[in-house]
């Protein structure tokens, strides 16, 4: 039985080539999208030959200031089988996932250390663990109002994340629950609007 690719949204190296396809030249992405200004992206008319492959090709010139390294890329450059105009929208999603996969595992739940594999019990304990991500963002996004995280100039990002500031916050609070008494963060507040 056949059945349908997944659409998929890949980011590609800047010095991946490119070409029009079969037996045409292949060019650096960097190369093609040299004319754009920071900020301002461009779908490439057609599908074009990457790894073989026929997809299309979309890049966006990013912002110099925000680089972490000097060798980091210039340009963001997604390809994909389906939809070019929202493919880099729906890549930019996909830090939505890695946040939530990061707190479940090592830097937040450590979900892989409960070796669980019966299927009922890994289910309730996914949902419990989404409750408890929620509630972690809830209470990072709270503190964040209260007392801002810092902002590291080199690359313009937080110091932290929402969730592991609202998480640290949860910790404190379980483990000295007295020590928050006359307190304005009303931990079980947070929870009931979840």
């Amino acid at each position: 039985m056949l059945s349908e690719p997944i659409p998929f949204r890949l980011r590609i190296r800047q010095t991946d080539k490119i070409s029009r396809g079969r037996g045409q030249p292949a060019i650096a992405g960097a190369h093609l999208f040299r004319s754009l200004a920071i900020g301002s992206e461009r779908v490439l008319r057609g599908r074009r030959s990457v790894w073989g492959r026929a997809v299309y090709v979309i890049g966006l010139r990013l912002d110099p200031k925000h680089k972490k390294h000097q060798s980091d890329d210039d340009f963001l450059i997604v390809i994909t089988d389906h939809d070019p105009h929202t493919a880099l929208a729906d890549y930019g999603r996909r830090w939505g996932i890695e946040t939530l996969f990061t707190a479940l595992k090592t830097r937040g739940f450590c979900l892989e250390s409960t070796h669980f594999t019966d299927r009922e019990r890994l289910s309730k304990l996914l949902a419990l663990l989404a409750l408890a991500f929620v509630w972690a963002m809830k209470a990072g996004i709270w503190r964040h109002g209260q007392k801002p995280i810092r902002i590291i100039e080199a690359h313009g990002r937080r110091a932290r994340s929402l969730f592991r500031y609202g998480f640290d916050l949860l910790r404190r609070f379980f483990i000295d629950p007295l020590s928050f008494s006359g307190s304005l963060f009303q931990p079980i507040q947070l929870l009931s609007c979840t």
